[in-house]
């Protein structure tokens, strides 16, 4: 089973909010999910980034995956 850490979408229409899951990369973006570790709002001024490095690093560890918008929010999360 591959697993990856991505985004979620959530919120109304054009008000996005995303939710960082590990999830089965065979389901759905919004479908079925493992665990959530963290969220993302790009809408606020500046945009929220909150994701708990210490879960997304141990899921890393096991082989999860992430994708490249999730690999650049992992970044930004390290800087501050």
């Amino acid at each position: 089973m591959a697993v990856t850490i991505r985004l979620r979408r959530t919120g109304a229409t054009k008000r996005p909010a995303y939710r960082v899951v590990v999830a089965d990369s065979r389901s759905p973006r919004d479908g079925r999910f493992i665990e959530i570790l963290g969220h993302y709002n790009p809408l606020a001024k500046p945009p929220t980034v909150s994701i708990d490095r210490a879960k997304a690093e141990a899921w890393i560890k096991k082989g999860a995956q992430p994708s490249n918008t999730v690999r650049k929010l992992l970044a930004h999360t390290q800087a501050k």
